[in-house]
């Protein structure tokens, strides 16, 4: 990609979220919505904007069915704002990166929470296996269950 139509993308991208945080008044977009990247084509003719919106499936929908009605509304106030020759026709897609990334943490937060489970169930089996089976070596719990405090040796090293 050039950089002639690096910065075009991102000038469009600037520009396109100061008219809806500005000038745009539909409910639909009351939300929070973010122009997270736009794709010019090598012509500049056309632009593919996506933006992400917080919230349900349905609150997504519906901020993109508003900014597609406002789509004319845009590209005539790109006009005035943006010195170009023309002025890309613009086309909105939801951006699924976002939600994406949402799904690959959640499935993180999965794993590393059933490791961490199948850990402190593997420890806490081990711990009582071990205080059972070494009677000769000094006691770490005490019939109470309670942590010993006193000098302990290590079960490699004898004191």
């Amino acid at each position: 990609m050039s950089r002639r139509i690096e910065r075009v993308n991102e000038l469009l991208r600037q520009e396109i979220s100061r008219l809806l945080t500005l000038q745009i008044k539909d409910p639909r977009l009351n939300g929070v919505i973010t122009i997270t990247r736009v794709s010019t084509s090598s012509d500049m003719r056309n632009a593919h904007v996506f933006l992400s919106a917080m919230g349900d499936e349905e609150t997504r929908q519906n901020a993109l069915a508003g900014i597609r009605s406002a789509a004319t509304f845009i590209r005539r106030e790109l006009r005035s704002r943006v010195s170009m020759r023309y002025i890309p026709f613009l086309s909105y897609d939801l951006d699924a990166a976002q939600q994406e990334a949402n799904n690959i943490l959640d499935i993180m937060d999965n794993i590393r929470h059933d490791e961490s489970s199948r850990a402190s169930a593997d420890s806490s089996s081990a711990d009582v296996s071990s205080a059972k089976d070494s009677n000769d070596s000094p006691a770490i719990y005490n019939d109470s269950g309670t942590d010993y405090t006193g000098i302990v040796s290590s079960p490699k090293r004898r004191n």
